[in-house]
C-alpha cells in the first residue's frame, strides 16, 4: 500500500464505465504465454484479485474450470458481469470484497492474477493470503504493460501522438500538484519492490515472462477521454461540479491537438512475473 495513504472506497468511483475503452489493450499473446508457461489445461480455478470490469480475468477465462473476480468497487463487478455475458462466459461469478479480506471463504485456486491493482493493497498480508490459497504448485501472477504506450514509436505513425504533457497539466489544474487517489493523496508514489514482499511471504524467485505487445493503435477523442476517467489519479468524482467544465476543457485540447479527430501510438510489451508455490 502507498506509504501515507488509506484505501477508501472512492479510489476509482465512477471509472468503470471508462475503464475498458480508456485502457490500452494488453498483447493478443498475453493468454498464449500465461497458458504456456503454466501448462494450463482448463482445470482449477482462477482467482483474480483487483479485477476491476474484468479485464484479465475474462481473457484467461477459458483457460480454468472456474474464474474469481474479486474487487471492492460495485460498478466495476456490474462492468465484468456484463461483459461476462456479452462473450458468453458462464463460469466466472464476481465477489465484492477487498484484497485484505482474502481467503473470503473462496476456498483453493490454482492461479491468482493482479494486473495494475498488487500496488494499492497491504501487500504483505495479501501475499500471504493468497500462498495459502494455492494449491501446491500453484502461481501468483502479476501482469504489468505500460499505459502511456511506448513514448519513442520505433516506426511511424499514421495519426499524431496523444498530447499527454498538456492532459496532465490540465488535470493538475482542476486537481492540483499532488497525484490524488480516492480521498487521499500519493506524496511518495505508489511502492514497488514486489520480489521482496514475495520472498517474505514464501515464494522463491519470479520466472518473468515478455510478451510481445508493440502494435500501432488509432485512438479517437473518446478514447482518450475514457483514458482519463479510467484512472484513479482523475477518477470522475475528483472533480465534482467542475466535471464538466473540466471535460469541456479537455475536449478542446484533444481537438486542438490533430485536425482529424484521431491520434495513434505504439503499445509497449506486457511482463508477466510468476511466483510459484512450493510443492512441498
Amino acid at each position: 500500500m502507498p506509504r501515507g495513504w488509506e484505501w477508501d472506497a472512492t479510489l476509482f468511483r465512477g471509472s468503470a464505465r471508462y475503464y475498458e475503452r480508456g485502457r490500452l489493450p494488453y498483447p493478443p499473446g498475453l493468454a498464449d504465454a500465461i497458458a504456456a508457461t503454466l501448462a494450463l489445461d482448463r482445470r482449477g480455478r482462477l482467482l483474480d484479485v483487483g479485477c476491476g470490469p474484468g479485464t484479465i480475468a475474462l481473457r484467461l477465462a477459458h483457460l480454468f474450470a472456474e474464474v474469481v473476480g474479486l474487487d471492492p468497487d460495485a460498478d466495476m463487478l456490474v462492468e465484468a458481469e456484463r461483459r461476462a455475458a456479452e462473450l458468453g462466459i458462464g463460469h466466472a461469478r464476481w465477489v465484492r470484497a477487498r484484497a485484505e479480506d482474502l481467503p473470503a471463504g473462496l476456498g483453493a485456486v490454482r492461479v491468482a492474477t493482479f494486473a495494475a491493482s498488487f500496488h494499492w493493497m497491504d501487500r504483505d498480508r495479501v501475499a500471504a493470503a493468497v500462498l495459502a490459497m494455492l494449491e501446491p504448485g500453484g502461481a501468483f501472477v502479476q501482469v504489468s504493460a505500460p499505459q502511456d504506450g511506448l513514448p519513442a514509436p520505433d516506426r511511424p505513425l499514421p495519426y499524431p501522438l496523444p498530447p499527454r504533457a498538456a492532459i496532465a497539466a490540465l488535470v493538475r489544474r482542476y486537481l492540483g500538484p499532488t497525484r490524488r487517489a480516492g480521498q487521499g493523496v500519493l506524496r511518495h508514489g505508489t511502492p514497488g519492490d514486489e520480489a521482496a514482499v514475495l520472498r517474505r511471504a514464501g515464494f522463491p524467485d519470479p520466472e518473468i515472462v515478455v510478451v510481445g505487445g508493440r502494435a500501432v493503435i488509432e485512438r479517437t477523442i473518446d478514447d482518450l477521454v475514457a483514458a482519463v476517467y479510467s484512472t484513479s489519479s482523475s477518477a470522475p468524482h475528483l472533480f465534482g461540479p467542475r466535471l464538466a467544465a473540466f471535460d469541456g476543457e479537455l475536449r478542446a485540447v484533444l481537438a486542438a491537438a490533430t485536425p482529424s479527430g484521431r491520434f495513434a501510438e505504439q503499445t509497449a510489451d506486457a511482463e508477466v512475473r510468476v511466483w510459484r508455490k512450493p510443492r512441498r
